[in-house]
């Protein structure tokens, strides 16, 4: 089995994004604030937008299951107050948690938080709690910059957090360290934000102790890591600066990458760096990088032909980046997976 963990409802109805525009204009005037009972979403429409879409490409491309969460660039968490993300957070994660269940044998659901900044992260609690309880949700999305781009919020490794992580621990799930829309001009959202907080998590994850405190708590940081892999060398170096264990015992065991890199080389010294029972196959594709490569022909988000094409991966190796990795990290799609006799 082929199991994509990073995917986004990137292609929801046009009426989701309709909805989210009179909520932002409400912010500024009440009276244009809609109510969640006027946004309207058939079965239909939910199975048109997948099955053209994601379920097409996971066909066409050879993958069979994908966790799958609300569309990243749209949690937009610097967006109004609790309430205004409390909200929105509901509405995305009750849509996602439909296509698992119109498409239980290609989808499962993972929870964006209801965060906004300046505000404790422990008022996130009930919609995890809901997601994993009712939905069945296997993991969260977790925004280490609620403020989108200024970063005001505490490092990972405060114990602000920490609320959230027991949760993770309770309930045996991983969180992906992922992003929002970046309010910030300065950096660009897909090309510069994503990767910015991947690096800055990571090098928060080095700086602190958290696995001390909470050892089975698991992070994926995605698209490749960020900078992590490519500059291995000077976070090792840093590590050992501030007097912290070999990164392999400091993070390793806690910490996990994915494969959105989008090209041969790219792969290549992601899974060469990098141990292979720390990288889990992901393609975020209808994502960040929609087009086409112009050098291979081929979407540079089909992720994986570069996982095929590897010279330095034996056919174990693979096995574990498609499938093994992510049963073990995501405790609970293994054993819903078990559940099905799959």
């Amino acid at each position: 089995m082929i199991i994509d963990c990073h995917g986004h409802y990137t292609t929801a109805p046009k009426a989701l994004e309709d909805w989210r525009n009179r909520q932002i204009a409400g912010i500024a005037d009440p009276a244009l604030s809609p109510r969640v009972a006027e946004l309207k979403i058939s079965d239909d429409e939910i199975r048109e937008t997948i099955e053209a879409n994601q379920l097409r490409l996971m066909k066409q491309r050879g993958s069979d299951l994908t966790i799958f969460s609300p569309r990243a660039s749209f949690m937009a968490h610097h967006i109004g107050d609790f309430q205004v993300s409390s909200t929105w957070a509901a509405i995305c994660n009750e849509l996602c948690f439909r296509v698992s269940r119109l498409f239980p044998d290609h989808f499962v659901p993972a929870a964006m938080l209801p965060q906004s900044p300046g505000v404790a992260p422990e008022t996130c609690i009930p919609e995890l709690v809901k997601c994993v309880e009712q939905y069945g949700n296997v993991a969260i999305n977790l925004n280490p910059d609620p403020s989108g781009g200024h970063w005001t919020s505490p490092p990972l490794t405060d114990r602000a957090w920490y609320p959230i992580y027991e949760k993770m621990v309770e309930y045996d799930i991983p969180a992906m360290i992922h992003v929002s829309t970046s309010c910030n001009a300065c950096f660009h959202t897909t090309g510069a934000h994503y990767i910015n907080a991947d690096t800055t998590a990571f090098m928060q994850l080095i700086q602190g102790d958290i696995f001390k405190d909470f050892p089975t708590l698991r992070f994926v940081i995605p698209h490749g890591g960020g900078a992590a892999p490519y500059h291995w060398g000077r976070y090792r170096g840093l590590a050992q600066e501030l007097k912290k264990p070999l990164l392999a015992e400091h993070l390793l065991h806690n910490v996990y990458f994915d494969t959105c890199v989008y090209h041969q080389p790219g792969i290549d010294l992601l899974t060469r760096v990098i141990p292979v029972r720390n990288v889990l196959f992901a393609s975020e594709m209808i994502g960040a990088v929609r087009g086409v490569d112009p050098e291979t022909g081929f979407n540079y988000d089909d992720t994986k032909r570069y996982i095929e094409a590897s010279t330095q991966l034996n056919a174990a190796e693979k096995a574990m980046i498609y499938e093994g990795n992510a049963r073990r990290v995501y405790p609970r799609l293994d054993a819903a997976l078990k559940a099905r006799g799959r």
